[in-house]
């Protein structure tokens, strides 16, 4: 069972919730934004989440082609766990918003499930009934099996708090054997049960749920056991039945969150029995605990009162006087605290940093310093409203270091864009003109190499031997054609055969041309068919350059307008967060003191008793003295 439940019962009354929003990592996700976002609210980093999720969702869309964006898939659980994460922070009606537009969507009818039953349960935190109620029941079909349990018991709370009794039960039967479940389950039956009018049944099944047998050390079921077993107690006390209250109060563990009220409770029982020496045994133990606490404040009283009325006036007298003592300490106490709190030592002492680095912080601030603004945080910390008020101000606390952080960051990317424009500003005029040098050169390639392929493509059509001559044969008929021409004229025996051996050359030359002209143009085609590699290559580093020129211009363009603009939100967010930091301090300072002023009134009002009784049990023993010297015989 999710320990989450603990606090919730020590600060709420006969109906126990769910809360806090539960991190969802769903298996397969391909989307890397969508990932990165579950796995921030896995660390429990909302606001990392809620930021990535929302950049991912505006990017979503402003995409034409939604459909070859990844997140395409998941699209509807990104709504959702939006408004789920944002649930961390309370943001019941934004959250609320995205939930319901989930809830309109094309998403599959789990995740509609699951929506509707985080959307009641919204309702139901705000105390909205009626909403939560219709929420609930738009459920249809099956849920996740990871929120399957949690949304029967939302479901049985909301018909609690609805009336409907008799529904709420049998929600609750189908989680009585469920392993975690069951003293929830027990507990909240024997309420409904009691609620429904059926008494008897719901005080039996109370009884049982006081008795669940629990797995471990696990702290939420050991609560709700000694929880069931506590109502139960005083429910039987205020029935003017002592003596059977007194055997369920005796259950609850002497350790444990519910144990002050019932050694309280245990003592009164033995009062109204009028057995003063039963009422002395959990008196005497809660006396020695917290002085803070309110169970052990009127146990001070309690323990003398006991005595007193076991006429034994004179220790009733004396520790009525120790009751004084430490109600005078405790009002000094308060005194210092009202004090410490209206100085404004209180908030500093709730954003010390180890406390919000700590996800269990409200385990965490039980580990504070001993000092006047922390003495009753606990006591504090047991009304809901206030836990909310100091969430919700350490969540703007967190934001205030956020935008602090972020306006350093805007200096350093101020300074970082300095640094990039005063290294690649000198050097671009220089690289552009080696670059348009080169490119005209390129350029030129370019257009020879197209002319080539050109002149290859004729001589498919119209073969040209000569076209593919080397410069060798070139040069060589070059001669032959000077030579030819000096022996022209020359009509000698010896010019005839320089002739004849003139002609016979050209013909082998002629001959080599002709016969090698398919091997020379298939030749041909494959050089051009590698030059075409190096010029992709030479498009390649071209393309490169041209990226990464526009890269180290854009690594310094363009973001003065935007970081002015941000620096510019940043502060006008800092001043709304200021703002509403100081309203909450106002207020939070008002409930603590109100809080503490009260305790004060009722400790005044402890200690005017405590005179009286303290000055009648002096009486009492003076006269309870003076007549045991009269019946010594004393002159």
């Amino acid at each position: 069972m999710p320990s989450r439940y603990l606090l919730l019962l020590l600060a709420m009354g006969a109906v126990t919730t769910v809360q806090g929003a539960e991190t969802r990592l769903a298996g397969g996700d391909r989307d890397l934004f969508l990932g990165e976002a579950f796995y921030h609210a896995g660390q429990e980093h909302f606001f990392d989440a809620i930021s990535r999720l929302d950049a991912e969702l505006l990017q979503y869309q402003r995409v034409d082609e939604r459909d070859r964006d990844p997140l395409h898939i998941h699209a509807g659980l990104a709504h959702f766990s939006v408004g789920d994460f944002e649930l961390s922070y309370r943001m019941h009606n934004k959250a609320g918003r995205a939930i319901a537009a989930v809830l309109e969507g094309n998403v599959r009818q789990s995740v509609r499930n699951e929506a509707a039953y985080r959307l009641a349960r919204i309702y139901y935190e705000k105390g909205d009934h009626d909403n939560a109620l219709s929420t609930i029941e738009r459920i249809d079909g099956a849920l996740p099996e990871r929120v399957r349990d949690d949304e029967r018991l939302l479901r049985a709370q909301i018909y609690i708090v609805n009336g409907r009794h008799a529904e709420a039960v049998d929600v609750l039967r189908r989680l009585e054997r469920v392993p975690g479940y069951e003293g929830f389950a027990g507990y909240n039956m024997g309420v409904a049960l009691i609620q429904q009018g059926d008494e008897r049944r719901g005080l039996a099944q109370l009884d049982r749920a006081g008795q669940i047998r629990v797995r471990g050390n696990d702290a939420a079921a050991l609560a709700i056991r000694d929880k069931a077993n506590l109502v139960l107690g005083f429910h039987l006390l205020q029935g003017e039945r002592p003596e059977d209250a007194a055997q369920y109060l005796n259950r609850v563990r002497l350790e444990g969150p519910f144990s002050n009220r019932a050694l309280l409770g245990s003592g009164w029982s033995g009062v109204a029995q009028e057995r003063f020496d039963r009422a002395l045994v959990p008196w005497s133990i809660l006396y020695k605990r917290n002085p803070t606490d309110k169970a052990v404040q009127e146990s001070l009283l309690g323990v003398p009162y006991a005595y007193a009325n076991l006429e034994m006036h004179g220790r009733a007298a004396l520790l009525y006087g120790e009751a004084l003592e430490a109600f005078d300490r405790e009002l000094e106490r308060l005194h210092a605290s009202i004090h410490s709190i209206r100085e404004g030592h209180f908030f500093r002492a709730m954003v010390r940093e180890e406390i919000r680095l700590d996800s269990n912080w409200l385990v965490r601030l039980r580990e504070l310093p001993e000092s006047p603004e922390t003495w009753y945080l606990m006591e504090l910390m047991a009304s809901n409203d206030f836990q909310t008020l100091l969430k919700n101000y350490l969540d703007l606390e967190d934001m205030r270091q956020r935008q602090a952080a972020w306006l350093t960051d805007l200096d350093a990317y101020e300074d970082m864009i300095a640094l990039r424009r005063g290294y690649y500003a000198p050097l671009l005029p220089g690289i552009d003109e080696r670059f348009r040098v080169l490119d005209s050169m390129i350029r030129l390639r370019m257009e020879q190499r197209q002319s080539l392929n050109d002149r290859l493509q004729r001589l498919l059509v119209a073969p040209d031997p000569g076209m593919l001559m080397t410069a060798e044969e070139r040069l060589l008929l070059q001669q032959l054609d000077r030579m030819e021409a000096e022996y022209a004229q020359d009509h000698s025996a010896v010019g005839d055969e320089a002739r004849r051996r003139l002609a016979r050359l050209r013909g082998r030359v002629l001959w080599d041309i002709e016969t090698g002209y398919q091997q020379r143009l298939t030749e041909a085609f494959d050089n051009l068919r590698e030059l075409d590699q190096h010029v992709r290559r030479l498009d390649e580093i071209y393309a490169a350059y041209v990226r990464t020129r526009q890269a180290a211009t854009q690594s310094y363009q363009g973001y003065d307008d935007r970081i002015r603009l941000a620096r510019s939100r940043i502060r006008q967010d800092q001043d709304r967060v200021a703002q509403l930091m100081k309203g909450m301090e106002h207020m939070l300072e008002r409930m603590a003191i109100t809080e503490l002023e009260a305790r004060r009134d009722r400790l005044e009002q402890y200690r005017v008793r405590a005179r009286f009784a303290m000055a009648e049990s002096y009486d009492r023993a003076v006269k309870a003295q003076q007549q045991a010297l009269i019946g010594e015989g004393a002159p």
